[in-house]
C-alpha cells in the first residue's frame, strides 16, 4: 500500500487510496479506474483537500469483481446494469436471488461454449488423423488430385478437410 494510504490509516481513519493506487494494487490502468467510476461501478468514499479522488481499500476488491465479470464474458455495460439493478433491489435475499439468477445463465452459456469447443477439438483431432496418412505419400500430383488419393479411398474425408479440394463448378 502506499504511504499515503498507510499514513491516513495511522491517523485513525481507514486506509484511503488515490487512483493511482487502485490502478497499481489491481493491476488495472488510472484510465481503466476512472471509466469504472464514470460508469458509477467504482465511487470515491472522499475528496482529498487537493481535489483527488480517495477510495477505501475495498475498492480493490471491487475492481477484482470487475475484472472477473470481465473474465466471464460480461461487458462493462452489462456490469453496470447488473450494479444498478443490485442498488434499487430493496430487500438482500432478493438482490442475491437476481445474482444467482446471473451466474446460472452464465454457467448455462459456458457450458454449450466447452461444448462447442469439445466437437472442435474432435473435428480438429479427426482432421489432423487424416491428414496423417498424407505426410507419407510420395506422390507427385496437383493438390486437387488429393481426394482421389488412394489412401483415403473408403474414408470419407472429416468436415474440416472436405473444402480443401476444388468445387466443381456449376455452369
Amino acid at each position: 500500500m502506499s504511504s499515503r494510504a498507510d499514513s491516513a490509516a495511522g491517523n485513525g481513519r481507514s486506509a484511503r487510496l488515490r487512483v493511482g493506487d487502485v490502478a497499481r494494487l489491481t493491476g488495472k490502468s488510472v484510465r481503466a479506474i476512472h471509466l469504472y467510476e464514470e460508469l458509477g461501478l467504482l465511487r470515491p468514499v472522499e475528496r482529498s483537500p487537493g481535489g483527488y479522488r480517495l477510495f477505501g481499500p475495498d475498492a480493490v476488491e471491487r475492481v477484482a469483481w470487475i475484472s472477473k465479470l470481465q473474465a466471464m464474458g460480461f461487458s462493462l455495460a452489462k456490469v453496470r446494469e447488473f450494479v444498478r439493478s443490485l442498488e434499487q433491489t430493496p430487500q438482500a435475499p432478493l438482490a442475491m436471488l437476481r445474482v444467482q439468477a446471473m451466474l446460472r445463465q452464465k454457467l448455462e452459456e459456458t457450458r454449450g461454449q466447452i461444448e462447442k469447443l469439445r466437437a472442435l477439438e474432435a473435428d480438429l483431432e479427426d482432421g489432423l488423423a487424416y491428414l496423417e496418412q498424407c505426410s507419407t505419400c510420395t506422390r507427385i500430383e496437383e493438390s486437387e488430385d488429393c481426394s482421389e488419393c488412394v489412401r483415403h479411398r473408403g474414408t470419407p474425408p472429416p468436415i474440416i478437410e472436405t473444402g480443401m479440394t476444388k468445387s466443381e463448378r456449376v455452369p
